[in-house]
């Protein structure tokens, strides 16, 4: 794959702040296009190209579309309150795919980029399939089970107790050059989904997670509770899972299938 600094390309979202954005493979007019969203204090260069899991999707034959969201790598980050209105992400994510034109495509994302993706499913999106990877089901439905944590990481940074999880959050904020303002005016955007909305998507759906991550509750329950969802466990936890090849691989798999 290129160079992803010289992939970078850009759009407006609907309030006007300018979104990054990154493409790659989709040679031939049969390739079928996949968007993925990355999780919180990542990217989508950290996210899916550094390890692989983009290039997977491309040997595969996909075009890969890869954001990264407001706030984070190379989009806006603005520090403006009303900048993050209640599911911006989502209304992010629609405007992306109004902005290529995208009517037959699959959606997926890790972490927060997988509750984005049930955001834009709860309001509307259609992908013929979708990606669930890094999340389990109390992420989806009580969006209050992590935003403490990540408060308490952002409102203290530099002193957090040494190898404990609010220190390795930061560590790894560090190496994707976060902007902590920006970060936790995000963190009130997020909109819970209830359950019986969940049941509704009515697409195939993958839950993919670590075999130690219960970070966002169970992605077990997550695969129960979805009409039609396929189950993929890979080795490693909500940090470490997204590092293996089996991510990209099971990904991969399950769209080409």
């Amino acid at each position: 794959m290129a160079d992803p600094a010289s992939e970078t390309r850009f759009f407006h979202a609907d309030d006007g702040t300018r979104v990054a954005w990154r493409e790659f493979g989709g040679e031939g007019t049969a390739a079928r296009t996949v968007v993925l969203l990355h999780g919180y204090f990542s990217d989508a260069r950290t996210n899916w190209i550094r390890y692989g899991h983009a290039a997977a999707l491309v040997a595969r034959g996909f075009r890969v579309i890869l954001p990264d969201l407001r706030a984070h790598g190379e989009s806006d980050r603005p520090h403006d309150p009303a900048c993050y209105p209640p599911d911006i992400l989502a209304s992010d994510g629609h405007a992306l795919v109004r902005h290529l034109a995208l009517s037959d495509y699959d959606l997926g994302g890790y972490s927060l980029g997988a509750r984005t993706v049930c955001r834009m499913l709860a309001t509307g999106a259609r992908p013929r399939r979708a990606v669930f990877s890094g999340m389990g089901l109390d992420g989806l439905t009580d969006v209050g089970r992590r935003t403490g944590h990540f408060r308490h990481v952002l409102g203290n940074l530099g002193a957090h107790e040494r190898g404990g999880a609010a220190w390795m959050a930061e560590a790894f904020l560090k190496t994707t050059g976060g902007d902590p303002v920006a970060l936790l005016g995000l963190l009130d955007s997020f909109v819970s989904t209830p359950r019986s909305r969940i049941e509704r998507f009515d697409l195939p759906a993958l839950v993919v997670n670590g075999a130690q991550d219960d970070d966002n509750g169970s992605a077990a329950a997550l695969a129960d509770v979805l009409p039609d969802a396929r189950y993929v466990e890979v080795p490693g936890n909500h940090m470490s899972a997204v590092v293996r090849p089996e991510l990209g691989a099971a990904i991969a798999g399950f769209l080409a299938g």
